[in-house]
């Protein structure tokens, strides 16, 4: 699957919140979000650009999938 072109980091964020994680900041254009993930504490960091450039959006949803257990290419089917 391509990485989309067209997810900004308010859509990123947004798909975040809804499952599980909370914002813990923001710091200019970038938002902090946390989230207990199997009994481990995990934050990631997430820019306000419009839109997220591909390596941004790919390098943060592989990330997310590691710590979740998730394929990578459901996670960006849902966003």
């Amino acid at each position: 699957m391509k990485v989309p072109r067209n997810i900004s980091g308010s859509d990123l964020i947004g798909y975040l919140l809804s499952n599980g994680f909370q914002q813990v900041r923001q710091t200019g254009s970038h938002v902090r979000l946390e989230c207990n993930i199997d009994g481990e504490h995990y934050g990631i960091t997430v820019p306000l650009h419009d839109p997220l450039k591909t390596g941004t959006l790919s390098h943060i949803v592989k990330e997310i999938a590691e710590k979740t257990g998730r394929d990578w290419v459901s996670i960006m089917e849902e966003i």
